[in-house]
Formats: structure tokens, sequence, C-alpha cells
């Protein structure tokens, strides 16, 4: 491979517009230049056209559209390909193209099922190339910096994590509303962010709890005058207790289907203190907010960790993340959040909706494994997952 990777953008709506002027152009602008991006694919033609021109507006050279992923297969100028598309449609998208030797890295969550899931990652294993998961909120600053001071001993032996975020959402949100394209609501579209969180900052679940609700389905087209009514087919509320490998309890709520006072308490708890996502780090003998324990963690990098983590003193995640993956591909290092990592914070995520169905408990073990399908089975059936 030449010193530059050639990618393509397939599914070019809002999230790869934040690829796009988030990363891409951010890394293009810091003079990080190993990359181009050579084509921009959706079914929408103008939409592909729109997000080309945005990519030529600092690149200089226009990508190439099309409204077909497939003719980015055989394509011999494609390196690599950021893919962002309906959830039920990762795997179809997905495995094709890392059987024709791309490498690929795919917006969270992996898969619409942890089968499909499965499907994605065993054909990079068999193609031998580069598989990211978009994960990108570990990587921010404040992020890095929690691990740090929990791993630092800040917080002495961990106890307990409160993730509660209540509030009302009344507008549409396109097919993030329809489950059988999306596969759930907030509680797998955001909740594997912040699945990937809890194992990030504590470890791995073993177990957890869950009752999901769908409250308030209708949503609104015009939600400022509640006209044009949309009935939405996902949960809007979740609550669950988690039982954490090394001990931690976890209590992890969302609800938007909660008018009134909003709602939002992320902390987590140790023998000596606490942080607060919002408030920074408090214990027995010190208070730090969130900015001083960033300057703290900063401060403590070598030169060369700064550089790996932030390079070119880039803190945007999903440049960075971006970063990562085209390094990847190029001199084959490795990903931080590769399709096991995804993988299993996906699971975490459908165990919520395993355990409600089920009415009981479920072990995380049981999910990855593929034991335990009951939900899942239906999005299975609908999407020729085998």
């Amino acid at each position: 491979m030449s010193e530059t990777v050639h990618l393509a953008l397939i599914g070019c709506g809002g999230m790869m517009g934040s690829h796009v002027e988030h990363g891409y152009q951010e890394l293009w602008n810091k003079g990080i230049r190993t990359f181009r991006i050579v084509g921009c694919c959706d079914m929408d033609e103008d939409r592909a056209r729109k997000m080309a021109a945005k990519v030529a507006a600092f690149q200089g050279e226009e990508p190439k559209i099309c409204t077909d992923y497939r003719h980015v297969l055989d394509a011999p100028g494609v390196d690599a390909v950021d893919i962002s598309v309906v959830h039920s449609e990762h795997h179809r998208v997905a495995v094709p193209l890392l059987q024709a030797g791309k490498h690929v890295t795919i917006e969270k969550p992996l898969a619409i099922t942890m089968r499909a899931g499965r499907q994605i990652i065993e054909a990079a294993e068999k193609s031998g190339v580069v598989l990211q998961v978009a994960e990108n909120y570990r990587r921010a600053p404040e992020m890095r910096a929690i691990r740090w001071a929990i791993r630092k001993g800040y917080l002495g032996r961990l106890r307990l994590l409160f993730w509660i975020d209540a509030s009302e959402r009344l507008w549409h949100w396109g097919w993030r509303d329809d489950v059988e394209a999306a596969g759930g609501g907030w509680s797998m579209d955001g909740g594997v962010h912040f699945a990937d969180l809890f194992r990030f900052f504590i470890g791995e679940v073993e177990e957890l709890y869950a009752v999901s609700r769908a409250y308030q389905p209708v949503r609104y087209r015009k939600p400022e005058t509640l006209e044009d009514p949309v009935h939405a087919t996902v949960e809007d509320t979740t609550l669950a207790v988690l039982k954490f490998e090394n001990g931690v309890t976890g209590q992890w709520g969302s609800s938007q289907a909660a008018p009134g006072a909003g709602f939002s308490s992320r902390v987590i708890y140790g023998e000596h203190g606490s942080i607060n996502l919002h408030e920074g780090l408090t214990t027995r003998n010190r208070k730090m907010s969130m900015e001083q324990l960033v300057q703290e963690y900063m401060a403590s990098l070598s030169t060369e960790e700064r550089e790996r983590l932030f390079p070119k003193g880039i803190t945007q995640p999903v440049a960075t993340e971006l970063k990562e993956f085209v390094d990847a591909v190029l001199a084959g290092g490795s990903i931080e959040t590769d399709g096991w990592e995804g993988y299993r914070s996906e699971a975490v995520t459908l165990a919520l909706y395993e355990s409600s169905l089920l009415g009981a408990p479920v072990r995380l073990k049981d999910i990855e494994d593929l034991k335990i399908e009951s939900y899942q089975e239906r999005f299975n059936r609908l999407h020729a997952v085998v």
C-alpha cells in the first residue's frame, strides 16, 4: 500500500457529516494528510453529491459519487471504507466489503444484533483487514482523565455507579424511531456509548436486570405545536441494575418520556470519594473540577503518550478515532475499539432488552455467546442474519 489511504464514505447522513467536519477535515487542517477521500456513496444521490462537495472544500479534489455501495466492492482505488448507515444495514454493507478486502470503520453499534455483529467480525478476521467500531466518547480528554484518576487510585476500591438521564423528547427522529431499522431506541443508540464508558471506567458487567417501556409512543414532525404525529415503535424508558465482575453495583436509567424538570446524574463512587462527570473529583481530602482533573491527567502523559492519544494537540474524539483507523490501515497498528470491543459493549445494551422481555436478570456471557436471543430473534429473521 502507498503512504495514503484511499477512503470511500458509505452513508452520507448526519453522522457522516460529523466524521467529515470534525474528523477528516480537522486532521487535514492540522497537516495530517495520510488519507484521501475518493468516494461518497448514499442511496440519495443528492446527499452523496453534497458530501462530496464538503470533502472537496478542504482536500481540493472532489470524490466520485455513487448510490450503491456495491460499486465500491471491486473498486481498485479504494483501500478502506467508513460506514454510517441504518443499524439494520450494518452487516449487509460491512460483510461484503470486508470479504472484498476493504478495511472498515463502522459507526456504533456494531450491528443490529449480536449474531450480525459476529458475522462482521468473522468476515474481518477471515480477510485479515482492519475493523474499527467508531466509538468516540471514551476518547475525549475528560473520559480519559476519569479512567486515569480511577486507575491512579484516587477513589480507592470502586463501589457504585449511578448514571441517570431523564428528559422529554417530542420530536420525530426519522428511522431511529422505527424499531425494525434501529433495533431499539436511545438505550441502544446512545446506550452503547455509555456501556462502552462503563467498561472503560469500571470493567466488565457480569449480570443485569432491566425494565424497558414505551410511555410516549407518539412523536411529532412539528413538536413546537404538537402537529404531524408519528408513531414511534422504540422504547423511551429503561431502568437497570448492573452487577460488575469486580463487585461494583450500578444503577442505569434513561427516559425520554419525562416531562417537566430534566434530570441528569452521572457519578462513580469508591471507598475514598467520587467522580461526577459534570462536576469533577471529590474525595475526603481533595476536590478538583473536571477541568483541573483533565489538566493533571494531561501533565502526567509522556510526550509519546500525548502524541499517540492527542496527535498534534487534537482533542476532538472523532478526529483521533479516525486518525487511529488510518494509521492502523497504513502500518498495522492496534485498534482501541476493535470489533470485539464493540461487540462486548453492544452486549450490555442488548442485555437490557433481553432482560426486560424475559422479566429476569441475564448474564452478559450468555448474550455474548448467543445463548439468549429472545429479543433479537425477530431482527435476525427480518434482516436475514443466519
